[in-house]
């Protein structure tokens, strides 16, 4: 199978029944140990310091694996991610557009799905074949957010990474799905955790990937994440089709329709507060804004770069927020 990249979660069933092979760039940026080698790439072919690390690390990523094909959401997605299109394109890559339409409308979602079935070559029943195969190793990520806020028995790293891989399955169906199910296997084996606030993490997934476990230090837990959950599709069982999927999949329309979805997890879940992650130099930070308007919890914002640590200021305000959020627990109601 021929590889292809991914700049984010776009429709996988057309390009899997076309034969391809895809590869999230972002999880193969972040994941990688030496990480920092992917921005450095993209910074010596003139990249600006004052530019998102995760384009960054896309384009570097993309360069330094050798992948000659790539999909390039046009809408729906970061505004640089034009210009990084570009970009490759110049570079000699194959780009293919997809977009998630502005206007929400489910009309134009199944347009915008049906052009790319042409662009590829494949009929709908090919797709909807490798939809529900899908659907099936999706199944399995929603019992592991289950095992996380219900029984309380798997943390919010292993709700975080599980969930964010469901963007392309690790690049192996059939591995990624046997180590699901081992992994599940194992969690449900373990003792319930017994901690005093539950924590709702939402905006894109983070850099810096040990804010799980600092919040543990507080007696404090992740619950909720909100757009590794959107990766994994969690309400696809209920979608006729493979339009109404991705019609109702939150992350790449507007705010608004995000927050109805955030709204009913924190009630759902119980959640005691939010933490808000946005990139640095990213438009998605002035969401916070609408945010903390509408959300009836308390929320912070923290704001990662190039680092995949917490530093040491983002902890201090962390911790404060943490014990903020465990005083009003224990204020009389």
């Amino acid at each position: 199978m021929r590889r292809i990249g991914l700049t984010t979660t776009v429709p996988i069933e057309v390009l899997i029944a076309a034969g391809y092979h895809p590869i999230d760039l972002n999880n193969l940026f972040i994941t990688s140990e030496d990480y920092g080698k992917y921005i450095d790439i993209a910074e010596r072919d003139g990249f600006p310091k004052s530019l998102c690390a995760w384009i960054k690390g896309i384009y570097g990523a993309c360069i330094e694996n050798g992948i000659t094909e790539i999909i390039g959401v046009m809408e729906g997605d970061c505004s640089n991610t034009k210009v990084l299109i570009e970009i490759l394109k110049q570079k000699g890559i194959k780009v293919y557009p997809f977009s998630f339409p502005h206007t929400h409308k489910e009309e134009d979602v199944e347009q915008e799905i049906k052009k790319f079935m042409e662009i590829f070559g494949v009929e709908y029943e090919e797709v909807e074949k490798v939809r529900t195969r899908l659907n099936k190793i999706r199944a399995l990520a929603k019992e592991l957010d289950r095992l996380t806020y219900i029984d309380n028995k798997a943390d919010g790293f292993e709700n975080h990474l599980y969930l964010v891989s469901l963007s392309d399955f690790n690049g192996d169906v059939e591995a990624f799905e046997n180590e699901l199910m081992d992994v599940i296997d194992k969690i449900k084996g373990r003792k319930a955790k017994k901690k005093k606030l539950r924590l709702g993490f939402i905006g894109v997934p983070p850099m810096t990937g040990d804010i799980y476990d600092f919040v543990e230090k507080f007696n404090a837990h992740f619950v909720y994440n909100e757009v590794q959950r959107e990766f994994a599709f969690p309400r696809a069982d209920k979608a006729a089709n493979i339009y109404e999927q991705y019609y109702d999949y939150t992350y790449p329309y507007d705010i608004e329709f995000r927050l109805k979805e955030i709204k009913k997890q924190i009630k759902e879940r119980k959640i005691d507060g939010i933490i808000h992650y946005t990139q640095a130099f990213c438009y998605r930070a002035l969401q916070d804004i609408i945010i903390k308007d509408e959300l009836d919890v308390p929320v912070l914002n923290i704001e990662g770069d190039k680092l995949n640590r917490l530093d040491a200021r983002t902890k201090l305000r962390i911790e404060a927020f943490l014990d903020m959020l465990s005083d009003l627990k224990e204020e009389p109601k």
